[in-house]
C-alpha cells in the first residue's frame, strides 16, 4: 500500500463509510478507536471478544461476538482490524490473522491523518498508524504491525510483520526490525542494525544491534 498522499483523509459521509469490526478489547483497542474515528473511512460497526461480553461496550461501540464469527461477518462483507495489543508476544495477533487470511477477510490499513507517511513509504495491510507518528521515505511496514504514537521511523527502515513499535520510539536509518518484535517506548535504535525475530527491545534503551 503506498504513502500518505495516496489515501483519502477527507471525512465520508457514514452513507459510504466501510464497515469495520474490530478484533480484541482492551487500552489498545480505545486507541485505535480514535485513530479510525479522526480518518473518517470506516464505521465502527461493532468489536469481537470473549463471549462473556456480550451486549457490553467499550466506548460507543458493543461486542457483538467472539472469534468464531469472524468467518459468519467475512461473508457479509464487512471488513477487520486486529485490535489487541502486543507487548511480549505477538503470537495471538498472528492466531486472528491465520484465521482473517482463512476466511478470506478483507483487511484494512489504518494511518491516523495526525501521522506524516511519506509517499515513498509502503505499509502493509492491518496495520496502524498511531498520531502523531513521522514515517521517512524509503520505508517499508509489513502487515499487521503498531506504529503507536509520536514513533519516528527514519530513511531506509524495514519493519516486517506483526511488530510493535512502540510510543515514542526513535528507529534510526537503515534499521531492520525482524518479524514479531516488540520495540519498546522510548527505545532508540542505532542506524543501520538488525534485531532478531520476536526480539523484545527494552523501553528507554538504546538497541546497537545483535551482540
Amino acid at each position: 500500500m503506498a504513502g500518505r498522499e495516496s489515501r483519502k483523509y477527507t471525512k465520508w459521509s457514514e452513507t459510504i463509510m466501510q464497515k469495520l469490526i474490530l478484533i480484541g478489547g482492551g487500552g489498545h483497542c480505545k486507541a485505535c478507536i480514535d485513530v479510525i474515528e479522526q480518518e473518517g473511512i470506516y464505521k465502527i460497526v461493532g468489536i469481537l471478544d470473549k463471549k462473556e461480553l456480550l451486549g457490553k461496550k467499550i466506548l460507543e461501540y458493543r461486542y457483538i461476538g467472539t472469534d468464531d464469527d469472524i468467518g459468519k461477518f467475512s461473508k457479509e462483507g464487512y471488513h477487520f482490524l486486529i485490535t489487541v495489543g502486543q507487548i511480549a508476544l505477538s503470537a495471538i495477533r498472528k492466531k486472528l490473522a491465520t484465521i482473517l487470511h482463512e476466511n478470506n477477510a478483507k483487511i484494512v490499513t489504518i494511518i491516523s491523518p495526525r501521522a506524516y507517511v511519506s509517499k515513498y513509504a509502503t505499509i502493509g495491510k492491518g496495520t496502524i498508524i498511531m498520531h502523531d507518528v513521522l514515517v521517512n521515505v524509503s520505508v517499508s511496514i509489513g502487515e499487521h504491525c503498531i506504529v503507536n504514537t509520536k514513533v519516528l521511523i527514519e530513511h531506509d527502515v524495514m519493519i516486517e510483520d506483526f511488530c510493535h513499535i512502540s510510543t515514542s520510539a526513535v528507529v534510526n536509518g537503515g534499521v531492520k526490525i525482524k518479524e514479531g518484535t516488540f520495540f519498546g517506548s522510548n527505545a532508540v535504535s542505532k542506524e543501520y542494525v538488525e534485531t532478531s525475530s520476536d526480539d523484545f527491545i527494552k523501553a528507554g534503551t538504546t538497541y546497537k544491534g545483535l551482540s
